[in-house]
């Protein structure tokens, strides 16, 4: 019965609950669910639900007292249990509306305990008015080995869950637990209300669907499934293995709502200059209570009854004689109810808009309102009323809220009258390349113009006469046959009429030998992509760029100033050898750039060479006794390259082992078994990056 901080949402099939202590899946059950709960009852004095009403038209009411037996609330939770529950100094901290507990044993000898609730309690585990929240609970409990997986079958539906290794099969499911939205436990699976089953005695007491101190057989199983019953099922196929548990008594609370409680909608008055008038009530209950407003003699009535109430509305008018002061409440009882029902509200005039007018053109803002008692008007973030439109108005919220100093309000939507607005003129904007050369194609920009365009114009205004391609477009070009000073118009339109045009001015000087200029020379470590720099050309229109010699390479983006290849690694020995035709590459790639403009072409070359590898530290051993090769030594790269040693002064010999990579520090072991050396006394070695070592001598012992 204790709430826990755990809260989860229910699923559907194959959607995961979670859990305290177990992986849970909600199962919807094959036949379809015949009932729920479906009403919320008006607010009670402690500020949770009267009433929660299902489908069978069952209304339970809040266990909050400490004297009756049958509906009790848990005396630990009130802080003082020998004192009378008053709201909120001696009030419980949670309560029930239905409470329905089934506790059984396994074949294993664990006890299960599961509890279908529908509470109430606080947000944050104290007794603060704002706070109140109402929840339908799912929980299962029992120990089971971690890992083991079941199916329980419950009144409110299935659940599968598997049993994890620190608290076995727990979980706990709660719907609704929103401080105020106590709609939301409409939502659970709790509904519709269980009670004792009538076919088997003995009875349930009257007024109570139980007797929580005697376990007995239920009904109100939306899907009929009035049991507890637990099988065990395959982990992985969800096969069922055994059926570990069954019962169909349970332990349940709950008390049939006698009192109906009220809710007040709304308390308007409205009088004349003379501060007579009437005052309006407009309250919610259930169809034929006895409704009444409390009389306040200062306004001029008495203790009068509503009417109404076929379909749970009811209504008000009394007189009043006196003025009506600011923060007056009234109190609206039922009569009928046993404690009577009480609930005050604020009495509020009511606020008329009759008019909002916004003149766009003017930047003004008209409100006309009225108020049926004798407040003062204002407008939310203008300020009062005074018959003068706001001015200064540039654009006004969507809608308009009126407030009276009597407590009324009223919001309306703003229209507007003036003018549509159009789009502003464009600004026109153009740059050009400048200096140009003769010959070459100079690029017109009017891309930076502002505002909305349906129309482009460039017009050649001076200079030497050029043919303009695009002259209709954003960007335009000319190609000038001669040097000279060129200017240009551009003129743009749009809807908003046309802007004034913007001029540019171009200096085509004679066309120069293009310079090539492939950048300076690199050293890098094989393997690595090197990028190319050839924009420091001169006078380039084009540029393209070859290998002329070394390592084969592929060029991306030959045909721009700065291309990229990568150095290609260098090719290792192949295992086991001889590799008779093995060639150590280790030569500069070479590359040439030609760079052309009208004028003529210029070429040149830039090398990229590889990054040159030492070895230090070399140690080369070979033992007879177990045919056994120890080569060691670092590099001067410290790259994670591969290396490999071949037997021999060359790098043409058979292969020892495998490569093997160079660690972090540069430093590489080869430590195999065999070829045996014979009598070449001799090993070489080569790298991916390139560096290579002939020659280098073997120790041979035992």
């Amino acid at each position: 019965m204790r709430r826990t901080a755990a809260a989860v949402l229910a699923g559907v099939v194959g959607a995961a609950v979670l859990a305290g202590g177990a992986a849970a899946v909600v199962v919807t059950p094959a036949a379809p669910r015949a009932g729920k709960l479906v009403q919320v009852g008006p607010i009670a004095e402690h500020g949770f639900p009267s009433w929660f009403r299902d489908s069978n038209d069952v209304r339970l009411e809040a266990c909050v007292t400490l004297d009756d037996p049958l509906c009790p609330a848990l005396a630990d939770e009130v802080p003082d249990p020998e004192q009378p529950v008053s709201f909120p100094d001696n009030f419980p901290g949670e309560f029930f509306y239905q409470l329905d507990d089934a506790t059984l044993t396994l074949t294993s000898g664990a006890r299960v305990v599961i509890g279908m609730n529908l509470e109430g309690a606080f947000a944050n585990d104290q007794v603060v008015d704002g706070d109140q929240m109402v929840f339908g609970r799912i929980r299962i409990r029992f120990d089971a080995p971690a890992g083991e997986r079941y199916r329980i079958t419950h009144p409110y539906g299935i659940d599968d869950l598997v049993a994890t290794d620190t608290k076995g099969v727990n979980m706990t499911e709660d719907i609704g637990a929103v401080a105020g939205a106590f709609g939301q436990a409409l939502n659970s699976r709790i509904g519709p209300f269980l009670k004792w089953d009538p076919a088997v005695a003995p009875a349930a007491p009257a007024g109570y669907v139980g007797d929580p101190g005697v376990a007995h057989k239920v009904v109100g199983s939306p899907y009929n499934t009035n049991f507890i019953r637990i099988e065990r099922l395959d982990p992985v196929t969800g096969a069922v293995l055994a059926q570990v548990g069954f019962t169909d008594t349970f332990t349940i609370q709950g008390r049939y709502a006698t009192n109906a409680g009220v809710d007040v909608d709304q308390a308007t008055y409205s009088v004349d200059g003379n501060g007579s008038g009437a005052l309006e009530v407009f309250a919610s209950s259930e169809p034929g209570q006895a409704i009444e407003v409390t009389g306040v003699p200062a306004l001029g009535f008495r203790t009068t009854r509503l009417r109404g109430g076929s379909n749970g509305r009811y209504y008000g008018r009394f007189p009043i004689t006196g003025p009506v002061p600011p923060g007056t409440k009234i109190e609206v009882v039922n009569a009928g109810d046993r404690p009577v029902a009480k609930k005050t509200k604020a009495v509020v005039d009511v606020v008329r808009i009759n008019r909002i007018e916004y003149d766009a053109d003017a930047g003004t803002l008209s409100v006309e309102a009225t108020s049926s008692g004798t407040g003062v008007l204002s407008v939310t973030g203008f300020g009062p009323i005074t018959g003068s439109p706001f001015t200064g108005v540039l654009a006004p919220p969507p809608t308009i809220t009126v407030t009276s100093t009597a407590g009324g309000s009223a919001t309306t939507a703003v229209s507007g009258t003036g003018g549509t607005f159009h789009p502003a003129a464009p600004v026109a904007a153009a740059t050009a390349d400048s200096p140009a050369i003769v010959g070459q194609t100079v690029r017109l920009n009017g891309s930076g113009s502002a505002g909305e365009i349906d129309t482009y114009a460039w017009t050649q205004t001076d200079g030497p006469p050029v043919a303009i391609t695009g002259a209709d477009t954003a960007s335009a070009a000319f190609v000038p046959a001669q040097p000279g000073t060129y200017t240009f118009a551009l003129a743009v339109a749009g809807p908003g009429g046309s802007a004034a045009p913007a001029a540019v001015t171009v200096t085509v000087v004679a066309a120069a030998l293009p310079k090539s200029i492939p950048g300076a020379e690199q050293t890098v470590v094989r393997g690595r992509v090197v990028t190319l720099d050839g924009s420091r050309s001169t006078g380039a229109e084009t540029y393209s760029w070859r290998q002329v010699s070394g390592p084969a390479v592929t060029l991306t983006g030959a045909t721009t100033a700065k291309p990229s290849f990568t150095f290609p690694a260098q090719a290792l020995p192949a295992s086991p050898g001889p590799n008779a035709a093995f060639v150590l590459d280790n030569n500069p790639v070479v590359l040439e750039l030609t760079v052309r403009n009208p004028a003529g072409v210029d070429v040149a070359t830039t090398t990229v060479r590889p990054a040159a590898e030492q070895f230090t530290g070399l140690a080369v051993r070979y033992r007879t006794g177990n045919n056994e090769w120890r080569i060691s030594g670092t590099s001067t790269l410290i790259t994670g390259q591969r290396i490999t040693a071949v037997l021999g002064a060359n790098l043409t010999g058979r292969v020892i082992g495998t490569p093997v990579a160079v660690d972090a520090t540069g430093a590489f072991s080869i430590r195999v078994t065999g070829p045996v050396p014979g009598p070449i006394v001799q090993i070489s070695l080569v790298t991916t990056t390139g560096g290579s070592q002939p020659a280098i001598p073997v120790n041979i012992t035992n």
